[in-house]
């Protein structure tokens, strides 16, 4: 919990600037809403245009952001529908992350002490979600922590600590429940090649 502004690593002065900003990205995200299921060139261009780093996730509308600018993706991932992302400071995702239905990516706080929430500024912390996270369905990650790689979070839990590698957590506080054994991964090349119809279809 932070108790002042000193405790965020990212202040943004709350300004006629920030509000055309966010004006923008609001624009960018009714265009994306409201595209047509088949226009899938039209979603990735706004996507790519919206986004710090796209590279290739696949997102499902309605989809919403704070800024967008913020959000960065290191390959490929899938978010379903309804996911919110509230990227006033960085959310960086790993390679092939999955996240369920009106999950919460929030780096977004305020100070506990009300001389400092009462002032202008846009404050959060950032989030780090590992290789092959997956997210179940209404999770909500808070700002500050890390998920560590290929570890799951069960639906409806809210991450509020960093949870290791490896690992199944759940709850409300979510904690680490067991350690998760995976069996033999596919190679770069088998995996490729499995998804390949897929991508050429979103290619089109």
């Amino acid at each position: 919990m932070s108790h002042s502004l000193d405790d965020f690593e990212v202040k943004i002065p709350i300004s006629p600037e920030l509000f055309a900003f966010q004006t923008q990205v609001k624009e960018k995200l009714y265009d994306f809403n409201h595209a047509r299921p088949s226009q899938h060139k039209l979603k990735s261009n706004i996507l790519s245009s919206l986004l710090g780093s796209h590279n290739g996730a696949n997102i499902v509308p309605p989809f919403y952001c704070d800024m967008g600018k913020n959000i960065h993706f290191a390959e490929g991932g899938f978010l379903n529908a309804g996911v919110k992302i509230l990227d006033i400071a960085p959310v960086h995702f790993g390679r092939y992350v999955q996240i369920g239905p009106n999950s919460v990516i929030s780096t977004a706080g305020h100070p506990l002490d009300m001389a400092d929430r009462v002032l202008p500024f846009a404050t959060g912390n950032p989030i780090n979600i590992g290789d092959s996270v997956w997210l179940g369905a209404g999770v909500i990650v808070l700002g500050g922590v890390t998920i560590g790689a290929r570890s799951v979070i069960g639906a409806g839990s809210v991450v509020t600590k960093d949870i290791p590698e490896d690992c199944l957590a759940v709850g409300s506080p979510c904690k680490v429940i067991r350690k998760i054994e995976h069996g033999e991964i596919p190679s770069e090349a088998e995996l490729l090649e499995m998804w390949r119809p897929m991508i050429e279809l979103k290619q089109e």
